[in-house]
């Protein structure tokens, strides 16, 4: 079963599509990283499964039912664009509004269940306008887990953030799939730290869904290479280039792809007398992955 499934779902404005044809598939239990660059759909395919849209065609269904079932509606907790707080009041007080906007039942409790998840049970009694970026990404988080929601939907939820920010947003992310057996579909420009977290991944081009995959089988077509560096640059890539053909140079380095015999390339180098100074073994990450992708549907 999956958490979040569409079938040629499309949505247009003024008779242009931001979504058109889309195909998704979300297991449960997944943190799914849906990429796409500006205004390929992602936002508006996230507020049409949040209900803040309307399809013009298409299914959605949200754990096997319906997105329009007003049960599974229930399970669904979201953060796109921002949080809604007020900045007078208080973290507690503006989470309070939101328990009493739900219906909730011991609301303090649930409150501090929520603080907890978020690292902020300190920060309760801060007024939201005094809250740093990280702290209002993290009470929108908050906000959006009021209810103990069984699929979490978050728009960016970590740009703007510094290297702490995400960290922490990170072990939150992890911990809400791990403990409390949520569904996380996030967005990020931010590739790399997407990458550190996403079990799954959907690319969007165009309204379009152009690739899904596992983390696993992003990870296996992501192509090997080693770097080089020496103190002859030229002579060494045309060695390299008619020893081994697939041979780049990027970063101030000599990429060989395909390749990680990194003795069988300084034996190659060292037998024209071309010193080499640096060599490592590399990977391809999410972000070069998805660059590649992008350029190869530009063709």
């Amino acid at each position: 079963m999956y958490a979040i499934e569409t079938q040629n779902l499309s949505k247009s404005f003024h008779g242009l599509y931001a979504v058109n044809g889309l195909d998704m598939h979300v297991p449960v239990g997944a943190i799914y990283g849906f990429i796409g660059e500006n205004g390929s759909g992602k936002s508006t395919t996230e507020k049409l499964l949040c209900g803040h849209l309307v399809p013009d065609s298409g299914k959605m269904k949200l754990f096997d039912k319906s997105y329009t079932d007003a049960g599974v509606r229930y399970r669904v907790g979201a953060l796109i664009e921002n949080t809604g707080c007020f900045g007078n009041s208080s973290v507690y007080q503006n989470l309070m509004m939101q328990a009493i906007n739900l219906n909730l039942k011991d609301r303090d409790a649930e409150i501090k269940r929520v603080l907890k998840i978020v690292r902020m049970e300190d920060s309760a009694q801060t007024k939201f306008k005094n809250c740093s970026l990280g702290m209002k990404q993290r009470i929108g988080i908050a906000m959006a887990l009021l209810g103990d929601p069984a699929l979490l939907i978050l728009d960016e939820p970590i740009n703007g953030l510094d290297t702490d920010g995400m960290r922490i947003m990170r072990e939150i992310l992890v911990d809400i799939t791990q403990n409390s057996g949520c569904t996380v579909l996030i967005s990020s420009h931010i590739l790399g730290e997407l990458e550190k977290i996403a079990t799954h991944y959907g690319i969007i081009r165009q309204g379009k869904m152009i690739q899904e995959l596992t983390a696993a089988e992003m990870e296996s077509r992501c192509r090997m290479f080693s770097s080089i560096k020496s103190t002859d640059m030229q002579k060494a890539f045309l060695a390299l280039h008619r020893e081994y053909g697939n041979v780049k140079l990027e970063d101030g380095m000599i990429r060989v792809y395909d390749v990680n015999d990194t003795e069988r390339i300084v034996s190659v180098l060292m037998k024209q007398n071309i010193p080499v100074t640096e060599i490592s073994k590399n990977k391809i990450g999410l972000e070069e992955y998805y660059l590649e992708l992008m350029s190869q549907k530009e063709k």
